[in-house]
């Protein structure tokens, strides 16, 4: 992978990871049509422009985990406290499958045939949110807080967005649009930033072992991986505004056609 790759590579990343239509499945696709080996080092590569994706909703949402923190040290059990909660709470089904499924997850990133059937699941939820209408509630349960959890985990899957699962999963519960999109980007800070904490001593000095665990050829180069990483950062704090304003609109059937289209094309021509 090249830097040019990274590039573009970063930019789909960071304008995805917000928008319900897959970051990991256009990740996918974009190897595929940038001629990019997906086995040398592609693994390395996603968890840092995810990585990037997750500091640009700490930069524009500070203002809310400023406030949850603040909350957090406060001696009575107040509304900042339930919120983290709630976060805790959605984490568990994404923990569960990262502990007891990791591997045969990461078997699923080669290829393109999962990320097409996930990009048409992805559609089919976003359209629902369309004709389906509950009545809003303002604040997420704890009960619902594990159902988009479980949303999330899925989620895991390329082709299947995080967000877009999440954030439908939520609306066709009856959450309040306001908040929920917030939620959703908040409550997967903890589990992306965990799982790197725990590759990073692979990703700085990548062992031959830890290659061919996960089949990868050659490392990805530094300067590369810095490329994507400053590309996914700016594009992620761009699209992350652009997702909180649009799921407030109601403006997710326009994506459930584009995830459609592309999922249709991906199945048939790659």
């Amino acid at each position: 992978m090249n830097e040019i790759q990274a590039l573009l590579l970063g930019l789909v990343q960071g304008l995805t990871e917000y928008l319900p239509v897959s970051s990991s499945g256009h990740l996918q696709i974009g190897q595929v049509l940038l001629g990019i080996d997906t086995e040398a080092g592609g693994l390395t590569f996603d968890i840092v422009v995810h990585i990037a994706t997750v500091l640009s909703t700490l930069v524009i949402l500070w203002k809310e985990i400023s406030w949850l923190l603040v909350g957090l040290f406060k001696k009575e059990y107040n509304d900042e406290k339930k919120y983290i909660l709630n976060i805790l709470i959605s984490m568990i089904p994404v923990g569960v499958a990262g502990l007891c499924f990791k591997d045969q997850i990461e078997e699923l990133f080669h290829g393109t045939t999962v990320v097409g059937i996930c990009l048409l699941i992805t559609a089919a939820l976003l359209a629902l949110t369309y004709y389906i209408r509950p009545k809003e509630r303002e604040k997420i349960s704890p009960l619902h807080a594990f159902i988009i959890g479980i949303s999330q985990a899925c989620a895991v899957l390329p082709g299947l967005s995080r967000s877009g699962s999440t954030i439908a999963t939520g609306l066709l519960l009856g959450n309040s649009r306001k908040n929920l999109a917030q939620f959703s980007f908040l409550m997967v800070i903890p589990p992306i930033l965990g799982e790197a904490l725990l590759d990073a001593k692979h990703i700085l000095a990548p062992s031959a072992e830890y290659l061919a665990e996960h089949g990868m050829t050659q490392p990805v180069s530094v300067s590369a991986l810095i490329v994507g990483f400053i590309a996914a950062f700016i594009s992620g704090c761009i699209a992350c505004k652009w997702m909180i304003s649009l799921v407030k609109k109601c403006k997710l059937i326009y994506f459930a056609i584009y995830c459609a289209v592309v999922g249709i094309l991906t199945l048939l021509f790659l």
